[in-house]
């Protein structure tokens, strides 16, 4: 059996706020055994990170603006993460 595990970091905690992803990150693993397959992108949020999420992750917004949108990156996502659980 397929399965992926998903890490992301953002920009804060609060949907209702508008805080969004800036890392994601996935690995494959087959029977619970690593693939080698991954899946990384860090992403432009098009938002300030919070005070308290640069304390945990590190990711400056000056970096983050530089990185893709995930509209630009959402189609590869999809595919790597399609018929797994």
């Amino acid at each position: 059996m397929k399965e992926i595990v998903l890490d992301t970091e953002t920009t804060g905690i609060s949907i209702s706020e508008g805080h969004r992803i800036v890392e994601i990150g996935c690995i494959e693993l087959d029977n619970l055994i690593p693939t080698k397959k991954n899946f990384h992108y860090y992403l432009n949020p098009e938002r300030k990170v919070s005070e308290k999420a640069f304390a945990i992750h590190g990711y400056t917004d000056e970096f983050l603006s530089t990185q893709k949108k995930f509209s630009e990156i959402s189609d590869e996502f999809l595919s790597f993460i399609q018929n797994k659980r």
